[in-house]
């Protein structure tokens, strides 16, 4: 079975705000982050581009985690079933459960979580207030998302004027109050080529963190494993997020690489950033196989289109099921 899944690769987005800073008076304010790169001649620039947080892509795998765990008819607690942040800690049944008392080991805890909901195995939890006794448990996500961040050289961020209809005249603006008048603002748009990179442990899904043995059963493991898979298709077939409804993204292309492991050795993964990424992960592949069959295991499967990308990943999420 698969042990981690990494994802290397460049998204290309049109015209979108997924993610947004606020707004100082009436524009929007997009999110733009500095970043390191070497130029063509070796020497190190910084640069500003447009970048989505890995935050928002972890809230949008998780909103498809939720869907795939219904469908499958997986285990989720009251809180992930209505997509509250707080998870199971907004669970009263089991925040308040009789079952617990302040002797109760945090590892016993971390299991009746495990069992209890697929979303918090998968995406991770603070477990914070009295169960038994005060308690701050962490169960760590198995899914890492970077930032999303544009290459400079291909990634442009634009602001646009926009006015507010108001049929009944033009007379009065945004000085009205209550927001009534004919209000002008500026919202920004970005499109460009972005680095994803992703990392997926999958031998951690239903296994404890404190006692590092699985609480489930390896049935309950593939099937969880699967849905998290399919989860990670849909983030990049939809991407949700900021302005949605009147600037829902161009997804243009997808290209890159998913790296899978069937051993310790983790799946590696470059970033698209580095522009010999394809051949870093190739050459890195090599090196860590040939250190054998037990500590090997890696395998590479390059795609060129978000098509390629959903093949793939299927083809694996099948695998995977068994």
């Amino acid at each position: 079975m698969y042990q981690s899944l990494s994802v290397s690769g460049l998204l290309t987005l049109e015209m979108h705000a997924l993610n947004n800073e606020g707004a100082e008076g009436n524009t929007m304010m997009t999110r733009m982050v500095d970043i390191i790169l070497k130029d063509a001649e070796g020497v190190p620039r910084k640069h500003t581009v447009n970048a989505v947080s890995g935050d928002m892509f972890k809230h949008i795998l998780v909103g498809h985690l939720i869907e795939e765990a219904r469908a499958s008819e997986l285990h989720l607690c009251k809180g992930c079933e209505t997509f509250n942040p707080n998870r199971i800690c907004a669970d009263a049944d089991f925040m308040g459960s009789k079952e617990y008392d302040g002797d109760t080991k945090d590892s016993v805890i971390l299991e009746g979580v495990l069992k209890r909901c697929a979303v918090d195995d998968c995406a991770g939890i603070l477990i914070t207030g009295k169960i038994g006794k005060e308690r701050s448990i962490a169960r760590k996500s198995t899914v890492e998302f970077g930032w999303v961040v544009g290459r400079p050289e291909v990634t442009t961020t634009e602001s646009y004027f926009h006015a507010k209809y108001v049929p009944e005249g033009r007379g009065k603006g945004s000085g009205e109050g209550d927001n009534l008048g004919q209000n002008i603002f500026h919202r920004p748009a970005s499109s460009g080529m972005y680095a994803v990179a992703l990392n997926v442990d999958l031998f951690r899904v239903g296994r404890n963190d404190i006692t590092l043995k699985p609480d489930l059963d390896d049935g309950q493991r593939r099937v969880r494993t699967a849905a998290l898979l399919r989860s990670v298709i849909s983030t990049f077939v939809k991407p949700t997020g900021a302005h949605r409804n009147t600037q829902n993204p161009h997804v243009v292309d997808f290209e890159g690489v998913i790296s899978t492991s069937t051993s310790t050795v983790p799946a590696p993964a470059v970033s698209a950033l580095n522009p010999n990424y394809l051949d870093e992960i190739g050459r890195i592949k090599v090196a860590l196989n040939s250190l054998g069959s037990s500590r090997g295991g890696l395998e590479t499967h390059e795609f060129s289109s978000l098509a390629g990308f959903a093949e793939k990943m299927v083809a694996i999420a099948k695998e995977v099921a068994g």
